[in-house]
């Protein structure tokens, strides 16, 4: 009883992830004999000199439908934190855009309520040494130098109106080519192999460059800027970085690689931006940014509740969550299910060229002298974001959690599938002409069927990601590391194990995203002795209990059954929409 006694009951918020599918449960519970990290006594109404002073890191995650600052310990343990929702824009169909302003708003909003919360909690802000930022990836910002303000609304990652440049760029490779040296042209599927070669990536409405060149073509006030060196383009992170570190008075204009490398324009092997690709897409180079380890003290925030706190971490949300699952050793992967989900393997120092469809990134880059890590990615458009389409379009469930409640009620989805290519397919698929398809209806489907077709396409989208990665890789994933809201849902994690034939593990904290961008800036200036070079210093950090799910609900000849299936009805949703090059 001594031990029961001396333990402290933690509660631990199970609303997850920026579009994240809140368990069904209000919170969960768990006991842990360390040292309580809030005073024993209430704190709110304590005198600022009775605050206590401590050791903390801050992260800021700007996701892609709200921010969140979390205050973290040494252990992971989160002090304090506040999330706040930003407006979504959607004019037209298959656009999505953000405004610029209205992110670092939420953001200031909600690092001055986060610390509040420290406050009431019993700390002196001044223990919050040090913050990481990290972001939604590739949504691409385009602001004036001169006045330090956007020209445009941003355009996000899961925007589809730059079908007609991707066509327009690929037409190009095809007649013209990328000149790869001086004199030396790549036409066609060399072309092709050329850009892949020096990014990892292919063209496609995904990445940064392809949505900067359309805001260039589109919008006078951008195309002006860049004519007259005005323009700066950046992702969230540079946008956020600048504003936080002085704005137009400082014009601290930067770029952390693991984001540099979403943008169509990074050589990963010299990480550097490539001359070859700026012609190509017949960008200025002093549009672009400075590229910036993931780790290192960029400058300190300038006003606000954090004035004179350095900024330490920038990482790209993907590249954080798989910090955050310390997933620091060659043949580790992750799995993030937010908005969207990513599956990040690591390759470790070594690029690895993808033949089957993903992505070679940048992982991440310790510090400026550091040697990069690499990884392989597997990127579904759709993974949360269908789950809000039950709940907001089709009024099938009140809540985002209702969604694990309503599929329990039937055993399998009624040979029903459900490819969620609302914006087109990403990886291994990449056809941006593809459409969402609900097939196998009859007259015995029920919401409930369609509810578990939801999560089933999540799982599904899941292991062909794998099934590529097996390819690449040479070897087979036995667990999978995974976190996001979406994860909360026990249903869902037992869907997604017994589909995908492996293990799931799931961390008790869940908010690895914010962790990495936390481990990147404490690592920065060696904040609890933590050094991202050396995983050996973060022993103890988020060492909670986990929860562990098998695939022992399918037989393996169910299993290959339902797969064939889903591969069907993939084919059957491609190539609906064609691009037209403009």
């Amino acid at each position: 009883m001594l031990r029961f006694a001396q333990s402290v009951v933690r509660w631990t918020s199970s609303n997850v992830g920026a579009v994240g599918v809140p368990s069904s449960l209000p919170f969960r519970l768990s006991l842990s004999t360390r040292s309580p990290p809030f005073p024993a006594r209430t704190m709110a109404s304590a005198s600022t000199s009775a605050l206590k002073h401590g050791e903390f890191v801050g992260a800021l995650d700007c996701g892609t439908t709200s921010v969140r600052f979390i205050v973290f310990n040494k252990f992971a343990d989160i002090i304090a934190q506040s999330q706040f929702e930003f407006p979504q824009y959607y004019p037209q169909p298959g656009w999505h855009e953000h405004d610029a302003d209205e992110i670092q708003e939420h953001s200031n909003k909600c690092i001055e309520e986060a610390v509040k919360r420290v406050e009431e909690a019993g700390w002196s802000k001044d223990s919050i040494k040090v913050i990481g930022v990290t972001n939604q990836r590739e949504t691409s910002v385009a602001w004036s130098r001169s006045t330090g303000k956007p020209l445009c609304k941003a355009i996000v990652w899961t925007d589809s109106r730059t079908k007609n440049t991707v066509a327009h760029y690929e037409q190009k490779l095809k007649n013209v080519g990328i000149q790869v040296a001086p004199g030396v042209w790549k036409k066609g599927q060399e072309g092709v192999d050329a850009i892949r070669e020096i990014t990892g990536l292919q063209l496609s409405t995904y990445f940064s460059a392809i949505k900067v060149r359309w805001m260039i073509d589109h919008y006078p006030e951008v195309a002006k800027a860049h004519e007259e060196d005005d323009l700066q383009f950046g992702t969230v992170e540079s946008w956020v970085a600048y504003n936080l570190l002085g704005g137009v008075k400082t014009n601290i204009h930067i770029t952390e690689v693991s984001n540099a490398s979403r943008t169509l324009l990074l050589n990963v092997s010299t990480l550097k931006w490539e001359s070859s690709l700026l012609e190509f897409f017949e960008l200025r180079p002093s549009c672009l940014p400075r590229i910036v380890s993931t780790s290192e003290n960029y400058g300190n925030i300038v006003g606000g509740a954090l004035d004179g706190v350095p900024v330490g971490g920038l990482v790209g949300d993907q590249q954080g969550a798989l910090i955050g699952n310390k997933c620091f050793t060659q043949g580790e992967a992750k799995c993030t299910y937010g908005t969207g989900a990513f599956l990040l393997f690591n390759t470790g120092e070594s690029i690895v060229e993808s033949k089957h469809g993903l992505l070679s990134t940048v992982a991440y880059q310790a510090g400026p002298d550091a040697k990069p890590v690499y990884a392989l990615e597997g990127s579904i458009a759709v993974a949360g974001s269908a789950i809000k389409w039950l709940r907001d379009s089709m009024n099938i469930i009140e809540n985002a959690a209702d969604v694990n409640t309503l599929a329990a009620q039937e055993k399998d989805s009624g040979g029903l599938y459900f490819v969620t290519a609302f914006s087109g397919l990403l990886a291994p698929y990449w056809d941006p002409g593809a459409a969402g398809l609900l097939i196998g209806i009859s007259q015995y489907t029920n919401p409930s069927h369609i509810a578990r077709a939801t999560l089933e396409a999540n799982a599904f989208q899941t292991r062909a990601i794998i099934e590529s990665m097996k390819l690449d890789s040479g070897s087979d994933l036995k667990v999978l590391k995974v976190d996001g809201g979406m994860t909360n849902g026990d249903l869902a994690m037992d869907i997604l194990a017994n589909i995908g034939g492996f293990s799931v593990v799931r961390p008790e904290m869940r908010e690895s995203t914010a962790l990495g961008a936390a481990i990147c800036a404490a690592s920065a200036i060696k904040l609890f002795g933590w050094d991202m070079a050396k995983p050996e210093t973060l022993k103890g950090v988020n060492d909670h209990a986990s929860s562990s799910f098998d695939p022992n609900g399918l037989d393996e000849e169910e299993r290959k059954k339902r797969w064939e299936g889903w591969q069907r009805a993939v084919e059957r949703s491609r190539n609906w929409e064609e691009g037209v090059d403009a």
